[in-house]
């Protein structure tokens, strides 16, 4: 019992050590990574909880990696089999729009915002590590080409993104203030976008 113990103890070690040692390397050609500059500091750290807010269910059910779009907390398939279609916004005789207008429908319970679609493929975030998360979002070729600036401005007046923090009464809206996470986007932004190591 001891000795096995003993063993899982040595093994994990060895395992953080070359985990270690790996994060001092460069990925490809095996110099040292300089240390991070107070600026990347800062701005992975703002970027690490923007993440917490980007895999909310009112953001990950829109970015989703799926054919259809995901709905409730718990992000199950969109009721009445509805489908991604060519350009996110439903397929013929399901189109978005048919049911979610400009604003959410109280008496139906349908959410709404202008615009209504899911976001296209390559902005999906879903199952990204935060790394690769970071990376889309600088990606031109995967975010709508947006340079760090415009992806803050996004989150600050698009309307579709405003259903975030206002999904109705029977939805958990993001629990961050949507000022808050602009201005942790801006902080990410102004310090040069870094991603996490």
């Amino acid at each position: 019992m001891h000795a096995t113990r003993w063993k899982n103890r040595v093994l994990r070690a060895v395992s953080i050590l070359a985990a270690c040692s790996a994060a001092r390397l460069g990925a490809s050609d095996g110099r040292p990574v300089p240390a991070p500059t107070q600026a990347e500091v800062e701005g992975v750290k703002a970027f690490e909880q923007i993440v917490a807010v980007l895999r909310h269910p009112r953001c990950i059910n829109c970015h989703t990696a799926t054919n259809f779009p995901r709905q409730g907390d718990d992000g199950h398939p969109h009721a009445n089999l509805v489908r991604r279609g060519l350009e996110g916004r439903g397929v013929p005789g399901q189109r978005c729009a048919t049911c979610h207008q400009s604003e959410n429908n109280a008496a139906s319970g349908v959410p709404g915002a202008t615009n209504w679609h899911l976001a296209p493929l390559s902005m999906a975030w879903e199952g990204l590590s935060d790394r690769e998360l970071c990376r889309l979002f600088k990606d031109p070729l995967r975010n709508g080409d947006r340079d760090p600036e415009a992806i803050v401005e996004h989150v600050r007046l698009d309307p579709l993104a405003s259903y975030a923090w206002n999904p109705g009464a029977t939805r958990a809206p993001v629990p961050v203030p949507r000022e808050e996470v602009v201005r942790l986007m801006d902080v990410w932004a102004r310090n040069g976008a870094p991603c996490p190591r």
